[in-house]
This record gives structure tokens, C-alpha cells and sequence, in this order.
């Protein structure tokens, strides 16, 4: 099994412990709604803890592989591409999630595009007030 096909078992059983060990300690995590990525493991579990809890009826509907050159080095890596469906607050979500993978297999940068803008200002309200009630960030609204 994969490094994606384990990631997307977690992601499909809300299995947050699961995805511990998928993650290289300092991945970076490059959002839709900010323009600096999360780094390291601790806050990118915290993000996922979030994610979890605020996507509805989140499913994987298509799956690609390759490479692709990563924002922390610009080389190659090997990737994937997971295409997925959802809702938040109502606003049906179309997306992906760009993995790239460190040489041991784990995912060392993960990256989310979604469409369209409103479903990506509703997520952006849902994950920041589910990051600041868990004390992830600062709510400083």
C-alpha cells in the first residue's frame, strides 16, 4: 500500500493517529486561505485535527501519480494528486491535495487548491475558528 492509499484510508476513517507517522517532522502544509504554509508535524496533526471535524460528506473521487518539484527545494519528488468532494457551512467544495514525498516515503509538503472562491472563504472561516478554539492560533479577531 502506498504512502497516498494509507493516507487516504486515514483521511476516509477520520483516523487522526493514523496520519501521524505519515508525516515527515517538518512538512509544510500550503493552505488555499494562507500564504505562509504550516510547518512541522505538531501543527500540521493540529490542522488535520480541524479539518477533520469541519469537512462534510469529504470524499476522495480520483487519484494521480507522478512527480513534481517541491516548494522547499525545487527537485523533482514523487507525488500525488488526490482529487476530492465536500461540503462546509453548506458550500459544495471540488479540490486537491498535492502530495510530495521525502525519500522514506512520507509526506514531507502537502498542498490544497479548492474552487470555488465562496466555498474557499467558508473553509477559511471554519478552519481559523477551529484552530483558534483549539489553541492552534491566536484569535485575534
Amino acid at each position: 500500500m502506498t504512502t497516498a492509499d494509507r493516507f487516504r484510508a486515514a483521511v476516509d476513517n477520520r483516523d487522526h493517529a493514523a496520519l501521524e507517522d505519515l508525516f515527515t517532522e517538518d512538512i509544510r502544509f500550503y493552505s488555499p486561505v494562507k500564504f505562509t504554509p504550516f510547518e512541522g508535524r505538531p501543527l500540521v496533526l493540529g490542522l488535520f485535527g480541524v479539518l477533520l471535524r469541519t469537512f462534510e460528506d469529504f470524499r476522495y473521487i480520483g487519484q494521480y501519480t507522478g512527480t513534481a518539484e517541491t516548494g522547499t527545494d525545487g527537485t523533482p519528488a514523487p507525488s500525488a494528486v488526490l482529487v476530492f468532494r465536500a461540503a462546509v457551512g453548506g458550500k459544495q467544495i471540488h479540490g486537491i491535495d498535492l502530495l510530495h514525498f521525502a525519500d522514506d516515503g512520507r509526506i514531507k509538503e502537502f498542498t490544497v487548491m479548492v474552487r470555488p472562491q465562496s466555498a474557499v472563504h467558508a473553509l477559511g472561516e471554519a478552519v481559523f475558528a477551529g484552530l483558534a478554539a483549539d489553541g492552534l492560533v491566536p484569535d485575534g479577531r
